[in-house]
């Protein structure tokens, strides 16, 4: 017995095949386009596969070659013998470059995360046409002002004329020290060419700390001014000390002045525009230059800083402008810092891909540097020690090879977290510094926040957590950070204007104003 369902297929089966013919012709007609579209899209998603595909299996060779160039011994120091006693142990870990992208240049391939840059670009746009149509309705008439542009960049030339000796001084003063002293070392006359190189590494460190901070309060540079000349002199001071704590070592180890060579002017002379700062005398280099390349992130990080601007004039100065001289109250200053959590964050990742991918990348493209791994993803980070690791690999190289490690060789490398604890210090130390020289006003916010806050937290959220919800967690915390951090210092800033010290005085300059500056 067959089944019903089987029956009736095959008495239904030849009226099927009647009444297809009439329609055959036009499938057959259509079918041709549509199986020439097929076979298209198919190669296209295979070609897509295939350059995923290649992305990752590079990813993995060059992770694979980092870890096989630090686990290989370094040839051509001293002797065995004399390794263990001579050689820091910093050297051991040392920082390997190699061509690689930025990470974001890797996810712009991608078509869902270019969706995301396009969205904010579309906030932009918004912020624009907000601008607009306030004037249309205030002024009668269309026009946008860069009033806070204007300002904050105010007497930007003189910042760059005071830039000229700073970048001189860092050009020729250490070179000249180091050979000196390999010329000592050479020609056995020690004490004078140390005492020398000595004084002018003491002379170079005094003028790029007092130039900067005598030109910016002499003549009230603004923010972004003043910003110019702090990075340069952090940089500068930096790269200084970099390449000084590479090349010296050799020269030391050196005996009877066989082997004392200093390393050449070009290289470090290219060491102090290339993005990095680490010193070495060859970098991994790029065949040619994409100058469109280095317009585009020119021109986003210019972006960058107009739609800082907007978001300053339109989400900060209404609110925090008159807040000084309204009565305090604890309501009051939550909800300014829940406010300006929103406007926070927007800064904290306009300054991320400004600087750390727009900036730096530009600068990489025009010098051929290869290495263009500025930052990891941070944002996947589920632990403060990740993010600290990976938000600006730049400093964290060089805070890890100097403070870290060398904090460990001189500990015994026993205190771990003496070392982690010292790197913490003088990294909030700088950026409050940093802070501090920007605003022309000491409030420790950001230290309070660095070493109250952060310090703690880098020790609980380690990075054993790596749920997803310690991912919202470690975001959680850098909206409220990004958020105390806007509230407090525009108060200070604008209680300043309103409520000026009577008399200038050490406890007046470091006592906040904006604790007093209300009717």
């Amino acid at each position: 017995m067959e089944p019903r369902a089987a029956r009736l297929r095959r008495r239904e089966g030849p009226r099927g095949e009647q009444e297809d013919p009439p329609s055959g012709g036009n499938a057959e007609a259509r079918g041709g386009p549509d199986l020439v579209q097929w076979t298209r899209h198919m190669e296209a998603v295979k070609m897509e596969l295939l350059d995923q595909l290649q992305g990752q299996l590079l990813e993995l060779l060059d992770r694979a070659m980092s870890e096989a160039v630090q686990s290989y011994p370094p040839q051509g120091g001293p002797p065995s013998d004399s390794l263990s006693k001579t050689q820091e142990p910093s050297l051991k870990k040392r920082k390997v470059f190699i061509i690689r992208k930025s990470l974001l240049d890797e996810l712009m391939e991608v078509q869902h995360f270019r969706t995301i840059y396009h969205m904010f670009i579309a906030g932009l746009c918004v912020f624009i046409i907000s601008t607009l149509a306030i004037d249309f309705i205030d002024e009668g008439r269309l026009m946008l002002e860069f009033d806070l542009l204007i300002f904050s960049f105010g007497q930007l030339p003189l910042a760059l004329m005071t830039w000229v000796p700073m970048f001189l001084s860092t050009l020729l003063v250490p070179y000249q020290a180091l050979r000196l002293w390999a010329r000592s070392q050479a020609g056995g006359v020690w004490t004078l060419g140390m005492g020398l190189g000595c004084m002018l590494l003491v002379a170079h460190i005094a003028l790029l700390g007092v130039l900067p901070v005598h030109v910016a309060s002499e003549y009230q540079l603004p923010p972004a001014s003043r910003s110019v000349l702090v990075f340069e002199q952090v940089r500068f001071l930096m790269k200084s000390y970099s390449f000084l704590r590479e090349a010296v070592p050799g020269i030391l180890h050196a005996k009877g002045g066989k082997g004392v060579q200093a390393p050449s002017f070009s290289s470090y002379f290219y060491f102090l525009f290339c993005p990095t700062l680490i010193y070495r005398e060859t970098y991994p280099r790029t065949p040619n230059v994409k100058w469109n390349y280095v317009a585009k992130n020119f021109a986003q990080a210019l972006g960058c800083v107009l739609y800082a601007c907007f978001i300053l004039g339109r989400l900060c100065v209404p609110v925090f402008a008159n807040m000084s001289r309204e009565p305090f109250s604890t309501r009051a200053l939550v909800l300014s810092v829940m406010h300006a959590t929103l406007p926070g964050i927007f800064m904290l990742l306009l300054i991320f891909f400004a600087f750390l991918h727009c900036w730096l990348n530009a600068f990489a493209e025009m010098l051929r540097f290869g290495d263009r791994m500025f930052y990891r993803d941070w944002w996947n980070s589920t632990s403060f020690s990740n993010y600290y690791r990976t938000w600006n690999v730049v400093v964290h190289d060089w805070l890890y090879s100097y403070v870290y490690q060398d904090g460990l060789w001189l500990l015994g490398g026993q205190a771990r977290r003496a070392a982690m604890v010292g790197v913490f210090l003088v990294s909030a130390v700088v950026h409050e510094y940093i802070f501090c020289f920007v605003l022309g006003f000491f409030y420790p916010v950001m230290l309070i926040l660095f070493l109250v806050i952060g310090g703690p937290m880098n020790f609980m959220m380690h990075d054993r957590h790596t749920g997803p919800a310690w991912n919202v967690l470690m975001w959680t915390m850098l909206f409220l950070g990004q958020g105390i951090q806007v509230s407090l210092y525009c108060q200070e800033w604008y209680a300043r204007r309103h409520c000026p010290p009577s008399q200038t005085t050490f406890w007046g300059l470091v006592t906040p104003r904006s604790w007093s500056c209300h009717p």
